[in-house]
């Protein structure tokens, strides 16, 4: 019965939708600080991208834990912390799981889909692989992170 319950309380659809939400949102601010960075000062795109990443998950773990995830979890300030830190092993995994989809669709797979020349297989197989890696966010996110009941 608990493995119901857990499940139940995983496929929230406010939750998910939430969730989701502030993926975007997480998206647009590293997109804009990665721009903005190698655009303005000239910055490697990498290091871009790592300053971007990590204003994006600081800001999306605030969301969620403010929004998303607001009658989870003591308010405390280390029980905050612990969560925060958390949060970031968990998008770290999900970034392994999302690159590493890539690359099996993009190196392991013979698939290929140009239309008038141009190759689309690499960007599906990046959304494919950004999809599977924000399922496994949420999940571990609800789990280990919230510890949702």
């Amino acid at each position: 019965m608990a493995t119901d319950s857990r499940f139940t309380t995983l496929y929230n659809r406010t939750r998910i939708g939430q969730f989701v939400s502030v993926g975007v949102v997480g998206a647009v601010v590293e997109t804009i600080i990665v721009a903005f960075l190698t655009a303005a000062f000239g910055t490697e795109p990498l290091l871009a991208k790592v300053i971007g990443a990590e204003a994006s998950i600081t800001i999306m773990f605030t969301i969620n834990d403010k929004w998303t995830f607001a009658d989870e979890g003591a308010t405390d300030t280390l029980a905050t912390a612990r969560r925060w830190s958390k949060s970031h092993l968990v998008r770290v995994v999900g970034l392994a799981i999302s690159f590493s989809v890539l690359f099996y669709l993009t190196s392991g797979v013979a698939f290929s889909l140009s239309v008038s020349g141009v190759e689309f297989w690499p960007t599906i197989a990046n959304i494919i692989g950004i999809f599977t890696g924000m399922i496994a966010n949420y999940v571990a996110e609800s789990l280990f992170t919230w510890e949702i009941s």
